[in-house]
């Protein structure tokens, strides 16, 4: 029998908590809470050095550490990966934040090109995909490690920025369920699917995108990224008894 207890907990200090897409809305807020519980926190991002540094310097605490790395590159990844436990020990948590889309209107089926498609599956799927096969080695080592991949309501609804980016979210979905298997019980791994969220994510999406929103979502307002920053680290503390879990974070916006 295996003895682990998987207890709650209310701090994490002494864990190495790695964010893809660390620079991004979701990705920095959940960087915030993660260090504010204790965290160290590596961001990667595929921007200039500067601009991660505004998100270090928000970061409370010490030790914290930006890389540059897309997650369509996975040598990039793999050097990553290895910089994270030379510098800093084995990293316990992974969130997969990074992501990519393009509004396209479901019933263009011209305007979702396969470039399009190619890229968006590449930063979206691969991409997770990628960064989870970098750190899992080091992560199963811990004995008690977590995989959080950000996801989307538009998995199950269909709905969406674009069906291409549906279809890699379901992915995400497969993903995290395949893996809470297969990683167990040394690794957890949990999805949190937001639905409609205040940022700069999707194109074209504004404050009046926003206000037209917000009457049909059960909860009568739009998501911001540190609702859904609460939930992943629910997944960190409150939640470690969960592997292979969606856990929705919408407001109720999925309701319909």
């Amino acid at each position: 029998m295996d003895h682990r207890s998987f207890a709650p907990r209310d701090r994490l200090d002494g864990q190495i908590v790695v964010i893809t897409g660390g620079t991004g809305a979701i990705g920095a807020a959940a960087a915030r809470r993660a260090a504010a519980l204790g965290a160290r926190v590596v961001l990667i991002h595929r921007g200039e050095a500067a601009q991660a540094e505004p998100v270090l310097a928000s970061l409370a605490g010490q030790g914290h550490l930006a890389l540059r790395a897309s997650v369509t590159d996975s040598a990039a990844l793999s050097a990553a990966a290895e910089r994270v436990l030379r510098e800093l020990g084995p990293a316990s948590v992974l969130v997969n934040c990074a992501g990519f889309t393009r509004p396209v209107a479901a019933a263009d089926l011209e305007g979702l090109d396969d470039a399009l498609i190619d890229e968006i599956f590449a930063t979206n799927w691969r991409g997770s995909f990628a960064a989870i096969r970098a750190f899992a080695p080091q992560m199963k080592a811990t004995g008690d490690a977590l995989i959080v991949n950000v996801s989307s309501i538009a998995a199950f609804t269909g709905l969406g920025s674009n069906l291409a980016y549906a279809a890699a979210k379901a992915g995400t979905d497969a993903l995290t369920k395949a893996l809470a298997r297969t990683l167990a019980p040394q690794i957890r791994c949990l999805a949190v699917s937001p639905g409609v969220v205040d940022t700069g994510f999707v194109p074209g999406r504004d404050a009046a995108f926003n206000e037209r929103m917000s009457p049909s979502i059960p909860l009568r307002r739009v998501g911001v990224a540190d609702d859904v920053a609460a939930a992943i680290l629910a997944c960190c503390t409150a939640l470690r008894y969960a592997t292979g879990s969606v856990i929705v974070a919408d407001g109720g916006r999925h309701l319909g």
